[in-house]
């Protein structure tokens, strides 16, 4: 591995940027990841596409996910959740960047460092409110998602701020001294 010159655009790794010497998405895997349906989202350019959930949701545009009809069955019992951990497959993203560079950072950081897209295996997490769901149809409004329009759905898990929050977590700034 060796960090790269390449230019810089929204696809191509930028300077300080390290990728590795193959590409995981043409290895042999592990494990066969079957998706269950797509997302419906307003974002049909990456350029428009909010780069978290903070950003989709303060842009006040709904989403959707359409879930396969095999699958529908599984929705049942989750609209007593008020909001669900949306697993997505980030099907238009590189997978062979392992150092990073985002446009807002000083340094550049390793992939399992960052909330970057790009990634070995680029599955999105996403936390979002549902605001309806019909089972027979297969589908679950939500208040907003930050992935591309058609983006593949990995899994759908309601969201329990009992287990699933932790308010002691914390991140630590490596520009400010302790």
């Amino acid at each position: 591995m060796t960090p790269t010159d390449e230019p810089t655009s929204d696809l191509q790794p930028r300077e300080g940027e390290m990728t590795l010497p193959f590409d995981p998405g043409s290895e042999d895997g592990d494990a066969r990841v079957a998706f269950i349906g797509r997302v419906n989202s307003p974002w049909t350019e990456r350029s428009d596409c909010p780069k978290n959930m903070n950003a989709a949701r303060e842009r006040g545009l709904p989403a959707s996910l359409a879930v396969d009809a095999p699958y529908r069955p599984g929705l049942s019992g989750l609209a007593r959740a008020s909001h669900a951990i949306v697993l997505t497959w980030l099907d238009r993203t590189p997978r062979n960047l392992i150092i990073q560079k985002p446009r807002h950072a000083e340094a550049a950081s390793g992939v399992f460092a960052l909330r970057s897209p790009a990634r070995p295996n680029p599955i999105g997490l996403h936390v979002c409110r549902i605001l309806g769901i019909d089972e027979k149809q297969g589908i679950v409004r939500l208040e907003a998602i930050d992935v591309l329009d058609g983006t593949p759905l990995i899994d759908i898990k309601p969201y329990f701020a009992s287990t699933d929050a932790v308010p002691e977590a914390t991140r630590v700034d490596p520009e400010k001294p302790d």
